[in-house]
């Protein structure tokens, strides 16, 4: 996960230089999608450490993320809060067919940039007043976020698979049903049992994600050989 901190001088900055060259940032995650009704959003602690370690930091964050997101007309259509990141599916607004059939939004349409400006303040807020209970004043709690655009009914109902399935994913949990901070129970007591059976049955995970964090995996291009193609895009010095 860390592969980045392993390349040479010289390597990390060819690989900066490919980044740049393409507008991104040079180690945080690009955003170069922005015109979409529908976002899977991601927010790690720094380094992955478990800074939302316990029930009340992790009610504590969703709940700062429902109040934020609705104040600018953002809906959370699911959510998981784990330990050391969490997973937030958004609709921003009627730009495209709601994909989904059975919430309404706030407003009809809220612009992507009130992405950034709400995680910044909720990331911001959640920082100072952990960090002060920790006593580690200055420590870096948050880095910079990521979204991926939703691109159809199969890839929504996938991603809201996946983020319901994380607990259990990461170890955290035997069950998706055993984890409290989820919106798998939103929907079971909305939608019901089957409704979440059968979403699970007809949009299976496998896969999914798995390339997001594991550069180890034969079936993913490693820094090294992106850095050789130019191919490289999404890497940071965090993940």
């Amino acid at each position: 996960m860390y592969e980045y901190r392993q390349l040479t001088p010289a390597q990390r900055a060819e690989l900066v230089q490919q980044r740049l060259a393409k507008g991104y940032p040079p180690h945080s995650p690009p955003h170069p999608i922005r015109d979409q009704s529908f976002y899977l959003l991601t927010a790690a602690c720094y380094e992955h450490k478990c800074h939302i370690n316990t029930e009340e930091r992790r009610k504590q964050l969703l709940d700062l993320l429902f109040e934020r997101f609705t104040d600018c007309g953002v809906e959370l259509r699911g959510w998981v809060i784990l330990p050391n990141h969490y997973h937030v599916l958004v609709y921003l607004g009627d730009r495209d067919e709601d994909l989904s059939p059975h919430c309404k939004p706030v407003r009809s349409f809220s612009p992507y940039e009130q992405i950034g400006n709400v995680l910044q303040r909720v990331h911001g807020s959640t920082s100072r007043q952990w960090n002060l209970e920790d006593q580690a004043v200055g420590r870096k709690v948050w880095y910079a976020y990521s979204d991926r655009a939703i691109r159809s009914e199969r890839h929504y109902y996938t991603t809201l698979n996946y983020i319901h399935y994380n607990p259990v994913k990461h170890g955290w949990s035997d069950s998706p049903y055993n984890w409290s901070c989820s919106s798998v129970h939103w929907y079971l007591e909305q939608e019901g049992r089957d409704f979440l059976r059968d979403a699970w049955v007809r949009y299976p995970v496998k896969d999914y994600g798995k390339e997001w964090n594991e550069f180890s995996s034969s079936k993913n291009i490693s820094l090294k050989q992106e850095l050789q193609t130019g191919r490289a895009g999404g890497v940071d010095n965090a993940r």
